[in-house]
């Protein structure tokens, strides 16, 4: 509450006690048989025995008084009062391992920075992201599963499939409440102009637009030398724009470019935060390292600092940079107005190891198992969020965006969206949100995390699982890695508890394991009820289907499905008319 507001109350205070004393005078000297009454707000009457008239007086100011201030309370609150900067920081590809705060050095080495962050705010041990890049950055920055936006697979230069302008951000809210919005780093949402994040509400972007491999590619010894193939087909270079459309190619992120392009990006997310911090403007800051996606490329002096190896060597690398933007905070005093989330958008990479990295969990990114899913996650929120706290309950990336939309002001932006949004620059916005507002929960007003269901959708669409509660119901699974998986389906469910085996390892080597599956077959009831949650307005709502990069599913079964729609609508013209 500024000065202001406290010498205005002060002097409402001295006021109302005056005004209250000069009644109560009025009122003694009024013909009296000992008693008052007084009317309550039901109407009905009850009595008071006379009580001294400053005591009485007092007793009223005092309730008055504090009605005043929680009047002022929760105006400052929902309209005056300062709205926290949020910084979300991700890495790329990093299992839950890596990162000491989970792991406690035992992997060699320790990220002391990004340890911080739990340590002054919170943890989460069962932190979902998706399957892939695309879907995981989608899922945080657009709110919706992946399959209502169709971005469930990584994208490749030139796809027209990417982020589409009936997809509202989190940006896009952040500028209604007066935000200045700035992502810098990986974007992975489509790499064609109307794709890039200053065409959806950030008011600057400077970053690349690929998996690092893809950027890699044209130096590749097979690629084609052809200038007009690359052209056609090649990446574009690091890109910077500016909501006023302006767009700047700042050339190709090549092997020689790799080893620093993300001291780049921290550069120009410091430069963002810096410039905001002298505006006294709230920031919504998305910075998006490219570290420890494949293939890692290091500079000489991150080489070799934990003889664990280039993936350690990079992870260290990578905290310090974590470290950098939590010393800026520090420096400009604004680290207790700051929401700090760190996190990433896959399970572990396990592929190319040891250019990878480990998770216990059970198989890696690119399929629906743990491994593949669950991935490191914690907030730092000053005032909200009590220091090293661990949280159990399930949480998703989807969940960031009603939560951050909620501490910047809008915290019914699930309803909003679903009657229809008004962004800023005349957009509109009518979706359905998946995520839910842990806000109160981070309060303590709520003793339980508002989500108990979480989809394992396929890079291919493909609904593989379900968790609900602790049971987690796979009615597919993945053999193989991001690249060589393959989808099997198994004549039943395959029904696993996370509490009990969260590493998804007691069917196959448990010696009861079907008998416990046949003991816990009445979970299928409950189970149908949330897909048919998940998908009864799903026809009310703009969605985008799924790319996939593999072309196995074209056959003529799809070209035959496509004629008897046709003759379908051509029925329907010919029903006769009443």
């Amino acid at each position: 509450m500024t000065l202001n507001h406290v010498r205005f109350l002060s002097f409402g205070i001295v006021l109302l006690y005056t005004t209250i004393v000069r009644a109560e005078n009025v009122q003694d000297r009024a013909p009296s048989n000992g008693s008052r009454v007084l009317r309550r707000s039901d109407g009905l009457q009850r009595s008071r025995i006379n009580e001294p008239t400053v005591l009485r007086s007092q007793r009223i100011v005092d309730q008055r008084a504090a009605s005043l201030m929680r009047l002022a309370a929760a105006s400052q609150k929902s309209g005056t009062a300062k709205k926290p900067n949020i910084l979300v920081i991700f890495g790329d590809d990093i299992g839950i391992p890596q990162i000491s705060a989970y792991t406690m050095g035992m992997m060699g080495y320790r990220t002391p920075n990004i340890d911080r962050i739990a340590k002054e705010g919170a943890i989460f041990t069962d932190s979902y992201g998706q399957q892939s890049c695309t879907a995981g950055r989608a899922s945080f920055i657009l709110g919706q599963e992946p399959f209502r936006t169709g971005l469930l697979t990584i994208g490749m230069p030139g796809d027209p499939h990417g982020i589409q302008k009936w997809m509202p951000t989190i940006a896009d809210v952040m500028k209604t409440q007066g935000y200045a919005t700035g992502q810098f780093g990986k974007n992975h949402l489509g790499d064609r102009d109307e794709h890039l994040p200053t065409n959806h509400g950030f008011d600057e972007f400077f970053g690349n637009l690929y998996h690092l491999n893809a950027e890699e590619e044209p130096e590749g010894y097979f690629y084609p030398k052809d200038p007009e193939f690359k052209k056609k087909y090649g990446p574009r270079g690091v890109i910077k724009s500016t909501a006023d459309g302006k767009i700047d190619d700042t050339g190709p992120l090549n092997t020689k470019r790799m080893p620093t392009v993300d001291e780049e990006f921290l550069a120009a997310a410091k430069d963002f935060i810096d410039r905001q911090h002298k505006a006294d403007k709230p920031f919504f800051c998305w910075f998006n390292s490219t570290r420890m996606h494949v293939f890692t490329h290091l500079k000489k002096e991150s080489l070799g600092k934990t003889g664990m190896g280039i993936h350690a060597d990079g992870m260290v690398e990578h905290d310090g940079m974590v470290g950098e933007l939590l010393k800026q905070l520090d420096d400009l005093k604004i680290a207790d107005d700051t929401i700090v989330v760190y996190t990433t958008d896959n399970g572990a990479e396990i592929a190319l190891w040891p250019d990878g990295a480990m998770t216990p969990f059970r198989s890696e990114k690119g399929t629906t198992w743990e491994g593949g899913m669950r991935i490191p996650m914690m907030v730092r929120w000053p005032g909200v969020v009590k220091p090293g706290t661990v949280y159990n309950d399930p949480i998703s990336l989807i969940d960031w965006f009603p939560t951050l939309s909620a501490a910047a002001g809008v915290a019914d932006i699930k309803e909003q969206m679903k009657k229809g949004f008004a962004g800023v620059g005349g957009k509109e916005f009518k979706v359905h949100l998946d995520g839910y507002n842990f806000m109160p929960y981070f309060e303590g007003k709520e003793k339980k995390g508002p989500r108990d269901t979480v989809y394992y959708f396929d890079q291919g669409g493909n609904l593989n699982a379900l968790r609900w509660n602790d049971w987690k119901l796979s009615f597919a699974s993945s053999k193989g890695n991001i690249a060589t998986g393959t989808r099997e389906v198994t004549a039943w469910a395959m029904i696993t508890n996370l509490r009990m085996d969260p590493y998804e390892r007691g069917l196959e080597e448990g010696g009861e394991a079907i008998k416990f599956l046949a003991q816990n077959m009445w979970l299928l009831v409950p189970i149908q009820g949330k897909v048919k949650e998940f998908f009864a307005d799903f026809d009310q709502y703009p969605y985008q289907t799924g790319s996939t990069l593999n072309p196995a599913g074209i056959n003529y079964g799809m070209l035959r499905q496509q004629d008897a729609m046709k003759r379908l609508k051509e029925l329907e013209t010919m029903k006769p008319s009443r």
